[in-house]
């Protein structure tokens, strides 16, 4: 399991993006309207679009991904119970590789809830 911080390293992916923010412009907007559209409340509702991105990232491998998308469960008012219900589903379809970003993920809950 990770030993890292996951809020400071959404700080830092946020900071080490701001250059690109600069040069990039056109890509980053579109980028950041594409997540703004992917993440609207629809037939799916938001919370269970963050909880399918999380999911995604864990079994992906991205401590980033994690990062960001528990800080926003957290503000969905996602419950710890729905949180483990979808790492389940991760260690099902991810196997051991799963449960490790699960256990991260778990980590990363609790601290972000802290802060």
């Amino acid at each position: 399991m990770s030993t890292f911080n996951h809020a400071g390293l959404v700080q830092t992916i946020n900071e080490h993006l701001a250059p690109l923010r600069k040069t990039q412009p056109d890509a980053m907007t579109a980028f950041g309207q594409l997540a703004k559209s992917a993440m609207a409340a629809g037939e799916v509702s938001t919370k269970h679009k963050e909880l399918i991105a999380l999911a995604i990232g864990i079994t992906q491998h991205c401590s980033g991904c994690i990062g960001f998308h528990v800080k926003a469960l957290h503000k969905l008012g996602c419950t710890r119970a729905e949180l483990e219900e979808m790492l389940n589903v991760c260690i099902y379809m991810g196997g051991g590789p799963a449960l490790m970003y699960s256990a991260e993920t778990l980590k990363a809950w609790d601290d972000l809830a802290a802060s």
